[in-house]
């Protein structure tokens, strides 16, 4: 049951103030045949992680798309849903063209990039309100292209490029992190004729940490100093870093 400094966002004291990570890893779909499956993701490039068969007639089979943080799990004797019933898994993708044309070179059916003309046009089924070809501009998280897998699982590119404040960074890749890393040294570069003596690492650090959480540019400067400035505190003379 929800308390009210819950609900109404207040901090809650003691031990159970402590933070604790909740990654959500594993999405588990519902499959008739899990050999044809395991084929078709296969198909995909995804990675295959496991595939455990039992005694009993239960098997799990994890793959996990490329550069993502969670997996996704069918096999036999692992859910009661209808095979099919699991509709708009999103996939994330920073350029939704060439991520539909990967799954084309491999023989996937995958619909046309699209925008929605109404609201919720790419959850629909039947393609209706959607409008062909990129949102304007290529507007962030409103481009998609569909696909399905064997029994009719309903997959979901999304195109996303600038993600909405607060929302973090994650599973970064190499062209986000050059990013990120040319933005920390913009602000360390700023931080930097003021600071104490310090070493650069470990400002960048808590900056990218706190950037990660959907902190705003300037708000993981102010705690890239205060891990340098806090931290300065503890350590003696000989233990500062040249």
């Amino acid at each position: 049951m929800a308390t009210l400094s819950a609900i109404n966002n207040e901090p809650v004291s003691g031990a159970s103030a402590a933070k604790v990570d909740m990654k959500f890893e594993v999405v588990v779909i519902p499959v008739a045949d899990v050999d044809r499956s395991k084929r078709f993701y296969t198909k995909l490039g995804w990675r295959l992680d496991a595939d455990f068969p039992f005694d009993n007639g239960f098997r799990i089979v994890q793959f996990t798309p490329p550069g993502s943080g969670c997996s996704v799990q069918f096999g036999a004797k692992v859910t009661s849903a209808a095979p099919g019933s699991a509709q708009g898994l999103y996939l994330i993708v920073s350029d939704v063209e060439a991520a539909r044309k990967d799954l084309v070179a491999r023989g996937v059916d995958v619909s046309e990039v699209f925008h929605p003309g109404t609201p919720g046009a790419q959850f629909q089924i039947d393609s209706s309100g959607r409008i062909s070809g990129p949102a304007p501009e290529h507007a962030t998280y409103n481009s998609f292209a569909t696909f399905r897998d064997p029994d009719g699982n309903g997959w979901l590119f999304q195109e996303i490029t600038t993600r909405l404040p607060g929302r973090g960074l994650s599973n970064l890749d190499v062209a986000t992190l050059t990013e990120l890393l040319q933005e920390a040294e913009k602000h360390h570069g700023e931080y930097e004729p003021t600071a104490p003596k310090h070493h650069w690492s470990g400002w960048y650090a808590a900056y990218i940490v706190a950037r990660q959480d959907g902190k705003t540019p300037e708000e993981a400067a102010k705690e890239g100093k205060l891990h340098i400035e806090g931290a300065r505190g503890t350590l003696t003379s000989h233990e500062v870093p040249n």
